[in-house]
């Protein structure tokens, strides 16, 4: 993987994680409204406590995608990025274009995937 390759994908990361904070943020502060708000009528009750369901299941997608960017970040830093956690070979470029934060190669995500 050449160098602007390499760049492209970092900036990307970093673009993906600065957004997916943004949202976290937005959705705690509108979950923390809701809550607030004095609701009398129950199916109202009913509506809030789905949404909040919903929003913490999404959140908890966001989080643990963050931890992922995170960690390819990380492995940027220590140069091991792009290198298949399972076979050790490189992973292809045109898969971490589609998944930069991506763990495995295709051959070994399919492996890991059957296990799971």
């Amino acid at each position: 993987m050449g160098k602007k390759d390499y760049t492209l994908l970092k900036v990307e990361l970093e673009d993906r994680k600065a957004r997916i904070q943004k949202v976290i943020s937005d959705n705690e502060k509108e979950m923390k409204a809701l809550s607030s708000s004095d609701v009398s009528d129950e199916a109202d009750q009913a509506t809030i406590s789905t949404d909040a369901a919903i929003e913490q299941a999404i959140t908890n997608k966001q989080l643990k995608e963050l931890k992922e960017i995170d960690y390819a970040l990380f492995k940027m830093e220590n140069e091991t990025y792009g290198i298949c956690e399972m076979c050790e070979e490189p992973i292809g470029k045109e898969r971490l274009k589609v998944k930069p934060q991506a763990k495995f190669c295709i051959v070994c995500r399919e492996i890991v995937e059957k296990t799971s």
